[in-house]
């Protein structure tokens, strides 16, 4: 399928939530994180390091202690533990085949991103432990995607749009696969679109981590500042955030790399000029 429409860094701009005279650290948005594992605890540092560095009001991480330690280590202003929050980023880091084989605090945080109400960005190994829906969004990547479709990884990668909006129909959660082309869609198929500001070189372990604390973060701000306004987020919005977040992440790694390798937390350092850039200029390059 070619009718999906190309989303630019122009675009993005529009899905910037700029703070103003008004803003508290709660109207700012606060995302709720519930990732990482005592095997795979820098999963939780990525996802945090990059919410915070994307633009949220707070992060509330919830998760086992040495994944815990790990993150107030790297960053301080995180808080420990449940409370209210304007979205949940789950799964990063967890392989898991049910809430029971979880550890108490990250099973807990689980059950709030079920039962919330709020919008949820789901890793793709978690998505048997939440509750989808509309304001679910789903980031596999196309290995993932296709397991959990029961297909070869091969079809995915031969028209990852057409996978993106069968995920997204089946699920009745917005879709964000993965890839050197990112393509998001809605569960009714109304919004498709296509990001493809990335390089080769983020292809490396922890870029999943990392867009999906862009991504938490960004849906956190907006949801923040459309409640003040008695609304919510839909599908369609969902969809042009994690297209945003894509962009976000690539133009990130785009200025981390300068054409080389880097390390995830490089492009992290990047997020912040990223998000400025989008939000005073309305554009912005890698």
């Amino acid at each position: 399928m070619n009718d999906f429409v190309p989303f630019a860094p122009s675009d993005a701009a529009a899905w910037i939530t700029v703070p103003h005279g008004e803003s508290t650290k709660y109207r700012r948005g606060v995302l709720g994180v519930a990732t990482g594992s005592d095997q795979y605890p820098g999963a939780a540092v990525l996802g945090v390091d990059a919410a915070v560095h994307t633009g949220v009001g707070m992060v509330r991480y919830v998760g086992p202690s040495r994944a815990t330690d790990h993150v107030l280590t790297r960053r301080p202003e995180a808080v420990s533990g449940v409370g209210r929050v304007q979205a949940w980023l789950v799964g990063s880091g967890i392989s898991a085949g049910s809430l029971d084989e979880l550890d108490t605090a990250t099973a807990d945080g689980f059950r709030h991103a079920s039962d919330d109400g709020m919008p949820v960005v789901v890793d793709a190994g978690a998505i048997p432990l939440v509750d989808l829906g509309p304001l679910a969004v789903l980031t596999p990547h196309a290995g993932e995607l296709a397991s959990f479709l029961g297909v070869d990884r091969a079809e995915i990668e031969q028209d990852p749009a057409a996978a993106a909006l069968r995920a997204a129909s089946r699920t009745g959660s917005v879709v964000l696969l993965k890839g050197s082309a990112t393509h998001v869609a809605t569960p009714d198929g109304a919004v498709r679109l296509v990001a493809s500001s990335a390089t080769p070189w983020l292809a490396a372990a922890g870029a999943g981590d990392v867009l999906g604390g862009v991504l938490g973060a960004l849906v956190a701000a907006r949801q923040g500042a459309v409640e003040a306004s008695g609304s919510t987020l839909t599908p369609s919005d969902l969809a042009h955030l994690a297209a945003s977040a894509a962009v976000v992440h690539g133009i990130a790694a785009r200025r981390a790399s300068r054409g080389g390798p880097f390390p995830m937390t490089a492009l992290i350092a990047e997020l912040p000029g990223v998000v400025r850039d989008l939000a005073v200029e309305g554009d912005a390059r890698g």
